[in-house]
């Protein structure tokens, strides 16, 4: 074989080793790329059925019961507009309370109810996770009302 051949061969062959790499880079980035949906955009089936997203907003005041177990706790997230019901097994974070911002990371069951597999509570007084306070604002906007943080 010529250099010239050579080296065209082994161009090639980097060119597909690279093409390879970037395509099993990008399967895994979006096997493991999680979503962030709103109440409303769960009620109204926006969300996946049986992959694991976030969902985000408020915990409903008066809706949160612990089970016999001391780690099982039920609990509904709001945005103002809609409520998801959600089921979590585990220890809470500590800044976890009613009327607060959380963002829970799960899977929706086939009766409406996300079972999350992680929490995630709001940090202090005036923080709320960009992507619920989003949801929050976008709910207020559409039933004209104003936002809990102004």
């Amino acid at each position: 074989m010529k250099p010239r051949h050579k080296r065209l061969a082994l161009i090639a062959a980097a060119l597909a080793g690279l093409g390879i790499a970037v395509g099993l880079v990008l399967q895994a980035f979006q096997e493991n790329l999680i979503f962030f949906y709103s109440p409303t955009q769960v009620a109204n089936h926006e969300a996946p059925q049986g992959k694991a997203f976030r969902i985000g907003g408020l915990v409903e005041e008066g809706s949160l019961k612990r089970g016999s177990d001391g780690l099982t706790v039920t609990f509904n997230v709001t945005d103002t507009a809609k409520v998801i019901p959600v089921t979590y097994s585990g220890i809470l974070p500590d800044l976890f309370k009613e009327g607060k911002g959380v963002v829970a990371q799960g899977r929706l069951e086939s009766n409406g109810t996300f079972r999350a597999h992680e929490v995630l509570a709001k940090h202090d007084e005036n923080y709320m996770p960009p992507e619920a306070q989003h949801a929050v604002d976008e709910a207020h906007k559409a039933h004209g009302t104003k936002t809990l943080l102004q």
